[in-house]
């Protein structure tokens, strides 16, 4: 039996710390990561440079079990600056490299085709040509795949108007509770954060909403119903890519058949598992 296929769109790049160690990350790698490791197909479509960061970076996702559809651009592989205050990570992103330019291949036209999930970002779509490859992909996804905006806002990369354009593109949506903050008053959301969830959720005719609150809590809004779970209480080590973490087992779960409330209780625990090791690759 064909395993789901759940495809990552947008950056990969290096995470590279104060204390000069970096690691390899993206949160498109970081959800096919865990799709690779929840039993279903997974794959990266991004880009990378023609230099040896490049190539160091190919190594770390085969060595980690991401199959990728990454071709190599003369621009260079992409970096950011992270740093953690208590675990909690802050980045500075370089741009004008290898993922703002991804290709519009014929393989990944062919894996979208055939996709039964997507998850992308509102980062991958800062810079035009990777804007008009992604946008493609996604336009040639099947209609009853998921199309999941995790929408990873960085200033100053997003817009009103470009996220109107995403959501329109997706039908679930992933979000913290500080982004709620922020994508509220730019799209007329009011009342309480549950309000305003179910306000978006009919706006955008969305499956799902994912509603994360670091260590309070988290809820999963579906039209007419809603599920809201504790954040277990662990010792943190660095909380890099555990939203991603999260996203990936939850759309993985619904992949393999399981209830949302179920597909919940799992992303929940994953993401707790993740928080309490470094870096967003734990298995």
């Amino acid at each position: 039996m064909q395993k789901p296929l759940l495809l990552g769109l947008g950056e990969v790049l290096w995470d590279t710390f104060a204390d000069g160690t970096r690691r390899a990350g993206g949160a498109p790698a970081n959800v096919v990561f865990r799709a690779a490791h929840s039993g279903a197909e997974g794959c990266l479509i991004s880009a990378v440079g023609e230099d040896p960061a490049g190539r160091e970076l190919l190594a770390a996702l085969r060595q980690n079990g991401i199959a990728y559809e990454a071709p190599c651009v003369p621009y260079p592989t992409g970096r950011t600056e992270v740093v953690l205050h208590e675990g909690i990570p802050s980045y500075q992103i370089v741009e004008n490299v290898a993922w703002d330019h991804i290709p519009l291949t014929a393989r990944a036209q062919a894996l979208a085709q055939r996709a039964d999930a997507v998850c992308f970002g509102s980062l991958a779509f800062r810079a035009e040509e990777s804007r008009r490859t992604l946008t493609a992909l996604l336009q040639q996804v099947p209609e009853t795949a998921l199309k999941v905006l995790d929408v990873n806002l960085r200033a100053p990369y997003y817009s009103a108007e470009r996220l109107d354009f995403l959501l329109r593109h997706a039908n679930a949506l992933k979000i913290n509770d500080e982004e709620l903050q922020v994508l509220s008053p730019l799209f007329g959301w009011s009342g309480t954060p549950q309000q305003r969830c179910e306000a978006a959720v009919w706006q955008y005719g969305l499956r799902f909403l994912i509603l994360t609150a670091g260590a309070q809590y988290s809820e999963v809004f579906v039209p007419g119903a809603c599920s809201r779970l504790a954040t277990p209480s662990v010792t943190v080590a660095d909380t890099v890519g555990a939203g991603d973490a999260f996203t990936g087992a939850f759309v993985c779960a619904l992949l393999a058949g399981k209830p949302w409330r179920e597909a919940h209780r799992e992303a929940v625990q994953t993401a707790a598992r993740v928080c309490t090791q470094e870096g967003a690759w734990v298995s």
